[in-house]
């Protein structure tokens, strides 16, 4: 029979995998979606459909070759869509599938926290920095 301590272990392990370990693939999953472009881009994705070339202006900074490569990942992890259509100039058109959707809405939440909360982030770091020069 199974302890309590057991079957809660168990149950913690079936919701999250074992993203502690480090054979588990939940872990490039949550890297793709937790890198520097990844949460922007889904985000993004979640308030309408974006060509490459408005993703880009969207996310000042990213370079072309990370958006592509960023892009790409999601799209292999299923939660992007990509639709090419044969015109020219070609005309590439991205977004969230119904599983990216359920993902982006997630980070969303994260993002939003972010930015609700920076007066009380930037106040920590600052009083951080403020410690460390008082050493």
């Amino acid at each position: 029979m199974m302890t309590t301590q057991q079957a809660i272990t168990l149950s913690e392990r079936m919701l999250r995998g074992e993203v502690f370990s480090d054979k588990c693939p939940s872990r490039d999953i949550l890297k793709h979606v937790t890198n520097r472009w990844g949460g922007l881009v889904l985000v993004a994705l979640l308030q309408s459909m974006h060509r490459f070339s408005d993703l880009r202006r969207k996310l000042s900074g990213v370079s072309e070759k990370m958006l592509a490569q960023t892009l790409q990942t999601l799209e292999q992890d299923g939660f992007v869509l990509r639709v090419s259509y044969p015109v020219v100039p070609p005309h590439v058109e991205y977004s969230l599938t119904p599983l990216g959707e359920e993902l982006a809405k997630q980070v969303e939440l994260l993002v939003d926290w972010i930015e609700i909360n920076l007066p009380r982030i930037l106040e920590a770091q600052k009083a951080s920095v403020d410690s460390e020069n008082d050493e």
